[in-house]
């Protein structure tokens, strides 16, 4: 199978902020988009999640699960999945889950690399974590033909 042509957008989940990440059709580079902040409210935030998507039109959601160092998946996972199945109703596309280990870690190296502040590095870091996350899903799928990680919908509904 070759590399699935179409944009697509990265996105990193978290319980404040939620970083977003494009690439462009042919794969080639993961680039920032910004952050969606969630002080204002999950609605606002899967409103402007929404704006996003209309905007850059991907064929598809990458999105990180968060993982232990042993694969588990940790307890924000659940949270995290929550609010990605509401990113997937708001936005009608498919999601895939890809494993997160290590991306906001690289994430504040690369920033540090780059001499920004630790209080510059609050503001972007979530959108370079997406980045990270997403540019590790599209190599992995032009590096074996298959898209990354697993489609939300393949995990079922989440039990009660």
């Amino acid at each position: 199978m070759a590399f699935r042509r179409g944009r697509r957008l990265g996105i990193d989940v978290g319980s404040v902020r939620i970083g977003i990440a494009q690439c462009d059709p042919d794969g080639i580079l993961a680039t920032p988009v910004g952050t969606v902040y969630r002080r204002d409210g999950d609605e606002q935030a899967l409103r402007r999640i929404a704006e996003i998507v209309t905007e850059h039109e991907p064929i598809e959601l990458i999105t990180g699960l968060p993982r232990s160092l042993d694969g588990t998946e940790r307890a924000s996972a659940a949270t995290a999945l929550d609010f990605t199945r509401q990113i997937a109703d708001a936005t009608g596309l498919p999601v895939r889950l890809v494993d997160e280990r290590f991306s906001t870690t690289q994430a504040h190296a690369v920033l540090q690399s780059v001499g920004k502040s630790s209080r510059k590095r609050r503001e972007i870091v979530d959108a370079v974590a997406a980045v990270v996350i997403l540019q590790s899903a599209i190599d992995q799928e032009k590096q074996t033909g298959a898209p990354a990680g697993e489609l939300l919908e393949d995990r079922g509904e989440p039990e009660p």
